[in-house]
C-alpha cells in the first residue's frame, strides 16, 4: 500500500483558552461559544456538604447554637456562619454547582459574601 502524499512530521493545533484559578486550582477557560464540559468544583461541593450537614445538626437539636457547633467542629464561628449560608441557596443553584454547571465567576469566596435571601435575587446576583 502506498500513499499519495507524505504525512508531515509535525502538526500544529491552535486552541484558544485562558487559565484561571478556582478553589486553589488552575482551570482552563474556553472562549465563548465553545462546548464546555465542566467538572465539579470540589471546593464548592465540599462547602455545600458541610453547610447542609451543619444545618441538619442544628435543626436536630444536636447543638443549640452556632458557637457550640463551631467549637465541636474546631473552627471559628464566623467562618462556620459564612459557609452555613450556602444551605440557603436556591435549589437550582445548588444543583448547578453539583453538576458543574455554575458560571466560571462563581467561587466559594463569592458565595461566602452576604447573599440575598430571595432566590430570584440570588440567581441575578450570581449570574445564573
Amino acid at each position: 500500500m502506498t500513499r499519495a502524499q507524505a504525512i508531515p512530521d509535525t502538526i500544529t493545533v491552535h486552541v484558544p483558552f485562558s487559565l484561571v484559578k478556582r478553589g486553589g486550582r488552575k482551570e482552563m477557560r474556553l472562549p465563548d461559544g465553545a462546548s464546555n464540559h465542566r467538572k465539579m468544583d470540589n471546593t464548592l461541593v465540599k462547602a455545600l456538604a458541610r453547610a447542609f450537614r451543619w444545618k441538619r445538626m442544628l435543626e436536630s437539636g444536636e447543638f443549640g447554637t452556632i458557637s457550640d457547633l463551631a467549637q465541636h467542629e474546631r473552627i471559628a464561628a464566623p467562618y462556620l456562619t459564612r459557609v452555613f449560608r450556602l444551605a440557603f441557596l436556591a435549589p437550582d443553584v445548588v444543583e448547578a454547582i453539583l453538576d458543574g454547571r455554575q458560571p466560571p465567576s462563581l467561587s466559594l469566596e463569592v458565595l461566602r459574601d452576604q447573599l440575598p435571601v430571595d432566590w430570584l435575587e440570588q440567581r441575578a446576583s450570581l449570574g445564573m
